[in-house]
């Protein structure tokens, strides 16, 4: 919802997308703030979590809510519990993963905003936060590698050997 001087989402409110393992819900997109931002709220499947990657236009910042959460900062790996807030400048190669059993929780603001859209295109519509995250296939890997580089995210995928 829009106020007239900003923008009000109640608990279970928002587009919600299973994305990869995790649900995204959006609390604030890009159109209610004029660009500057979105915000979402996201949970992690246990042992889920996107491959590293690297965003080109958006600094990312995450703040814990429930579980834990291992992050990847370029060489660094820093174990995120509730309370813990950190930031992901755009351009540093960055992960997370759901090291617990159970789902976890976080809030991810995006700035500038637009980062919902790939949300968007990439995931499938589910009817709230508390939807299990859909299966993550070929076709979803497929779709999310697709797509990235249209909103500047480069994937990096572990090298195999053939």
């Amino acid at each position: 919802m829009t106020l007239a001087h900003g923008i009000l989402s109640y608990s279970g409110e928002g587009d919600s997308y299973s994305v990869a393992g995790d649900v995204v819900t959006v609390k604030a997109n890009s159109e209610q703030t004029n660009g500057k931002y979105a915000l979402f709220e996201v949970v992690v499947a246990p042992q889920a979590g996107p491959p590293p990657h690297i965003h080109s236009r958006e600094d990312e910042a995450f703040y814990i809510q429930e579980g834990s959460i291992e992050f990847s900062l370029d060489d660094q790996t820093i174990v995120a519990t509730p309370g813990t807030f950190l930031n992901s400048p755009k351009g540093q190669l960055h992960s997370f993963r759901n090291i617990g059993s159970v789902p976890a929780k976080m809030l991810i603001l995006i700035a500038p905003g637009g980062l919902e859209k790939f949300f968007a295109r990439v995931g499938v519509k589910v009817e709230n936060s508390s939807a299990s995250p859909l299966p993550i296939t070929q076709e979803v890997i497929d779709r999310i590698l697709a797509i990235a580089p249209e909103y500047g995210i480069r994937i990096v995928l572990p090298e195999t050997d053939v």
